[in-house]
């Protein structure tokens, strides 16, 4: 006899303003219990001790979670000078401590060196893997883990405020791999000081924001309410920027089975408009959906075909 699977076929986003002191595993196990869901899992962890922004995927939205976790980020946090922790945050043990306090203008000149792309370290405390581990496994048992650098993608940093000479506010727009904390580290050290991050809060992942989200303590009082599901988007949330088209039945029964179509003329004009006339469209992804709006699949385009790479499946089995 087939073994029972737990939770109901629950699909679609739910964006989770995370508060302090809860981990993005928690909050992911929290609005697994208030769906009922048989599935979940979450777009780009937020540590502990940072609020904010956390994309919740249920079911089939799963499948789309790597395109939320590549969307651009925004940041609001708070430096503070004069330390260094070997987390690079309020959390950490003070290793180090300067006397040093840059000015707005030593701040303001030297924001253009640590925007672009630039070679970042990541923290101690991170999730990156060393040898398979994570690396604040890792540093939690008292090792350092040897963390290689690498180039990540700084959109814009701007200063926000200055509440007095230990602290300085700032806002960042970042790519997928980019962490504050290290950020912060280095720029307190080209001032010539040391830094970490006392206070982050995430206020957009791509398409989500801040204004999308509901505190995950008004989310849990709920229960499995119908007031929940007034919060759950559309699994296509996700795919902001991504070319999306309508499949006849015929279309979408073939690519719900794995198979490729045919790009036919009329098919292609409409893909050209979605993508724009100046893409190569060799390659591109689409989210095709079914004429009642249904996500069917995403799909690459290729030899004249749309190949679908992944499917999106509603049973309830």
């Amino acid at each position: 006899m087939a073994r029972k699977r737990k939770g109901a076929p629950i699909h679609g986003w739910v964006v989770v303003d995370k508060p302090i002191g809860v981990t993005s595993t928690e909050t992911v196990s929290a609005v697994r219990r208030v769906f009922d869901a048989r599935k979940a899992g979450h777009a780009g962890t937020l540590d502990p001790l940072a609020s904010g922004v956390l994309a919740v995927a249920l079911g089939e939205a799963t499948k789309t979670v790597s395109f939320a976790m590549d969307a651009e980020k925004t940041y609001r946090f708070t430096a503070r000078w004069g330390e260094a922790r070997d987390s690079d945050d309020a959390e950490g043990r003070v290793e180090a401590i300067s006397d040093l306090r840059p000015s707005r203008a030593e701040i303001e000149a030297l924001l253009p060196r640590f925007i672009g792309e630039i070679s970042q370290v990541p923290p101690r405390f991170s999730a990156v893997k060393v040898d398979g581990e994570r690396a604040y496994d890792l540093a939690r048992d008292g090792e350092s883990p040897v963390l290689e650098a690498r180039t990540v993608l700084i959109h814009d940093v701007r200063l926000v405020g200055q509440p007095d000479r230990d602290r300085a506010e700032f806002e960042m727009r970042c790519g997928k791999g980019a962490y504050v904390r290290a950020w912060v580290r280095d720029f307190a050290i080209a001032l010539g000081t040391l830094g970490y991050v006392s206070e982050l809060r995430r206020t957009s992942v791509g398409g989500f924001t801040l204004s999308d989200a509901i505190p995950l303590e008004k989310l849990k009082s709920f229960g499995h309410s119908p007031a929940a599901f007034e919060h759950l988007k559309p699994i296509s949330t996700a795919l902001d920027g991504i070319p999306a088209l309508a499949v006849t039945g015929a279309d979408a029964v073939r690519l719900r089975c794995g198979n490729p179509i045919l790009i036919r003329a009329g098919l292609f004009a409409r893909i050209k408009e979605e993508a724009g006339p100046d893409d190569d469209l060799q390659g591109l992804t689409v989210y095709l959906s079914s004429a009642a709006g249904e996500p069917v699949a995403l799909a690459e385009l290729s030899g004249g075909e749309l190949r679908p790479f992944r499917v999106f499946n509603f049973g309830t089995g």
